[in-house]
């Protein structure tokens, strides 16, 4: 009797956690629809949407998780969301879209954009692993830091959004009440869908006895990681090579930058020390994608490579099944 009610639990929680992630996908789904036309009706940048607003309406799942487990002093939810969703970024986002279509990459993403990206990786372990200083918490002062550092990015998208563009992003009209409702019920949504996905993945941890570290890793990294795969799957079938990569590095600088930066300064993030592997890994797989940039055809992503990730990925998996 009692493992039958266990089971209906486990299962309705199951339940409302797919429903949470239904709903975040959903809600970035408007906050991006919105967000673009308002842009597009001011004439902003097609280059700056891309590489800004969509990366940012992709990666607001990861915020709204993320400032909800802050507040309840899931750390390893905190940490474990953003390595787990910049690896699936890098290595599933990025290995899938290159499956379906080789990816050529511009020379601005292959001398600036991937670089940067690394560099932020590097800073964000070293602010979590407090290497000047003892301890291991991503203090309210490191969080300032985070979002310094993203003010410095955008610097450089106003910069390169001046350049001639090759390639322009397809975006919607819509009026402006409507753009407003849809950035609104996008926020709304993602707040809602983001404590659903958080208190449900916590009980299920609880539940069937496996640590916070584990399923953030998985599950809400795999969830809150779908808007950047539905969306990078989109543009590279419509052969918006830019856009497909752009989502992914303007996506993962946002998890680094403004993700951990805003949870840290709502309340400080003790870092778990165990998941310094992760930090490490996605340092390398980083490494492994501007390598890639000077093997086979340079600055292309290739099916082969694409099908590298992707492995390298399913073996980062059986690595945490055994490590939980």
């Amino acid at each position: 009797m009692v493992s039958s009610i266990l089971i209906l639990v486990m299962l309705l929680s199951s339940i409302l956690l797919i429903i949470g992630f239904i709903i975040l996908i959903k809600s970035a789904h408007l906050l991006i629809n919105g967000a673009c036309s308002l842009a597009k009706r001011f004439s902003i940048s097609e280059l700056a949407i891309g590489l800004t607003i969509v990366a940012f309406g992709t990666s607001a799942p990861e915020l709204i998780v993320n400032i909800i487990s802050s507040a309840g002093g899931y750390n390893e939810i905190c940490f474990g969301n953003i390595l787990g969703s910049n690896i699936f970024n890098t290595l599933v986002v990025l290995g899938i879209a290159g499956i379906i279509y080789p990816i050529s990459i511009q020379k601005n993403t292959v001398k600036k954009e991937i670089p940067f990206l690394l560099i932020g990786t590097i800073f964000v372990l070293a602010l979590s692993n407090n290497f000047v200083f003892d301890g291991n918490t991503l203090s309210r002062l490191d969080g300032m830091f985070l979002i310094l550092s993203l003010i410095l990015f955008f610097a450089y998208v106003v910069g390169i959004a001046k350049e001639k563009i090759t390639e322009e992003v397809k975006v919607k009209l819509h009026s402006f009440p409507i753009s407003i409702l849809y950035i609104a019920i996008g926020i709304v949504g993602l707040f809602f869908g983001g404590e659903m996905v958080v208190r449900n993945a916590v009980f299920l941890a609880q539940l069937m006895n496996v640590s916070e570290k584990f399923i953030a890793i998985t599950i809400v990294a795999l969830g809150t990681s779908l808007p950047e795969l539905v969306t990078s799957i989109i543009a590279i079938t419509k052969k918006h090579h830019g856009l497909a990569i752009g989502n992914v590095i303007g996506s993962n600088l946002f998890n680094i930058f403004l993700v951990l930066g805003v949870s840290s300064i709502i309340k400080p993030i003790v870092f778990p020390v165990e998941l310094n592997i992760d930090f490490y890994f996605l340092i390398i797989i980083t490494i492994i994608l501007f390598i890639t940039m000077f093997t086979g055809k340079r600055r292309k992503l290739e099916r082969t490579e694409s099908i590298m990730f992707i492995i390298l990925y399913i073996g980062y998996v059986v690595f945490l099944f055994y490590r939980k």
